[in-house]
């Protein structure tokens, strides 16, 4: 046995450099595999192999730590096996379609076409859109659409604030529940911690229904810490809806003269699209609780009556909801539908956004539209409410004011509206921002519209911030001090996740 033993060793002390480089050489080819198989981007794909090979298993160790994109497969994961709501709508005629924004060459037909595509959902018509400036406006319409309901209420909030406002919200939301109606609310989860105590007590207390996405307190749940609901939606009796930037807080209703005031645009929408807004609403709050409140699910709770959408036309607006995630099949459909938008561009492009942040696609496609000869202004906050993301942006401005954009810094308070209009006759709102954050992590919700006179009013309210803003130019970003310049180049580093 003892020189069986010592063969068996003799053996080992042979072989084992051969089997360790076998070892290697295993997890190096794999890496390399997974590499070229999943990185979209060539030189990232080249970096990342040349890492691998030239630092064995170290280079496989820091890509498998650092370089494979597991955002996207946990929220695949997440979802997986989640309801899918997609009403069957009837898309808006050729003929209107034309009527509206063009004959069948217009570019915006085209764009029409791609966001379909992109989206797999009709764009719509029969609906009225109407921008409401700020909570001062849009709150007060949402809590009389909330006393006002008699069948459902969906309410999903990045960030629903225990303060005056918050309780307001609140108190309607419990006086609904006591005469019968519906009512779920969605908060994100780390949303839901901007204010201590949270929200979700008190409304629990009321007796309304509520649930956090991914409710980041547990520890099991920190993996998630970056898939997070940016959603704005309020559906009403499935009739009356309201999207855009705005959150549930004290700040963004100005008239109460808050501490830290915010301005945002928020939009009240009703017909046919408002069906596409409660389809997310439906899809995220059976997500977060386990309860179908639509034919689809597992076993609905709530009578699928209650929370049917109303599509009777209510106006003459085409109209479409753009709903993006990190679940998406096609990661990145709103950067398609930007480009698309940019590229269609004939005369005016305007762009209002607290976080700029895009990648360089992004600001190519700002850039080859600038060149073509259209007016490119994108609207900035002059003090950003996050300083590293003001810092970040201002790092990469150059690659848009070096070819013609026009960057205008609006003054205080600090502004949160997200619009763009293309030639004042497509417009683009809701939840998303113009960074990666947005683009690659949150779930976002926005609405495209083809309404000239919609679009117009859009246009008009941003020539109006514009009016009051500061032209930020390529010099003074250029004159900045060598330690301004670092602090924001470091800041630019953490872009992907600001």
């Amino acid at each position: 046995m003892e020189a069986f033993l010592a063969t068996l060793w003799s053996w080992w002390l042979a072989l084992w450099p051969h089997i360790l480089a076998a070892a290697v050489l295993a997890i190096t080819v794999g890496a390399t595999c997974h590499a070229i198989l999943t990185k979209r981007d060539t030189r990232s794909t080249i970096g990342w192999v040349g890492l691998i090979w030239l630092s064995p298993v170290f280079g496989a160790v820091a890509y498998a730590i650092l370089g494979v994109n597991r955002i996207r497969s946990r929220a695949s994961q997440l979802r997986a096996g989640q309801l899918r709501v997609n009403r069957a709508l009837t898309p808006a005629s050729p003929e209107r379609l034309h009527a509206a924004i063009g004959q069948e060459c217009s570019p915006l037909v085209s764009l029409a076409q791609l966001v379909e595509q992109v989206t797999q959902r009709p764009l719509i018509d029969g609906n009225s859109i109407e921008p409401l400036d700020g909570g001062d406006e849009a709150y007060p319409r949402m809590l009389a659409a909330i006393d006002g309901a008699t069948r459902s209420i969906g309410l999903a909030s990045y960030i629903f604030d225990n303060d005056p406002t918050g309780k307001i919200f609140a108190a309607a939301l419990g006086r609904a529940v006591k005469r019968g109606v519906a009512v779920r609310v969605l908060i994100d989860g780390i949303g839901s911690s901007y204010s201590r105590p949270s929200i979700v007590g008190l409304l629990a207390e009321q007796g309304v229904r509520v649930e956090r996405f991914l409710p980041t307190g547990v520890p099991i749940y920190f993996p998630y810490a970056n898939l997070r609901n940016h959603r704005k939606i309020l559906v009403v009796d499935g009739t009356t809806g309201f999207t855009g930037g705005l959150n549930i807080r004290d700040g963004c209703w100005l008239s109460h003269n808050p501490k830290h005031p915010v301005r945002d645009m928020h939009f009240q929408l009703q017909g046919p699209v408002v069906a596409q807004l409660l389809e997310v609403f439906v899809e995220d709050w059976a997500f977060a609780s386990g309860e179908a409140l639509l034919d689809g699910g597992p076993e609905p709770t709530a009578s699928p009556s209650a929370w049917a959408p109303d599509l009777s036309p209510a106006g003459t607006q085409l109209a479409r909801g753009v709903r993006y995630g990190p679940d998406d099949p096609d990661i990145g459909r709103i950067k398609l539908v930007l480009v698309g938008a940019l590229a269609a561009a004939q005369r005016s492009v305007r762009i209002m956004t607290p976080y700029f942040l895009p990648d360089d696609a992004v600001c190519q496609a700002l850039d080859v539209a600038a060149m073509r000869g259209v007016q490119v202004d994108i609207v900035l906050p002059e003090q950003n409410n996050l300083a590293l993301v003001g810092w970040a942006s201002t790092a990469m401005l150059w690659q848009v004011l070096g070819r013609g954009c026009a960057v205008w810094m609006s003054p205080p308070p600090f502004d949160h509206t997200k619009l763009m209009v293309v030639d004042g006759a497509w417009g683009l709102f809701g939840s998303g921002n113009w960074d990666d954050r947005s683009m690659r992590l949150n779930f976002e919700f926005n609405v495209e519209t083809y309404d000239p006179d919609l679009c117009g009013r859009i246009d008009r309210h941003i020539q109006g911030v514009i009016s009051r803003s500061r032209r930020k130019t390529l010099a003074e970003v250029d004159s900045r001090s060598l330690p301004v310049r670092l602090r924001d180049g470091v800041a630019r580093l953490f872009s992907p996740y600001l």
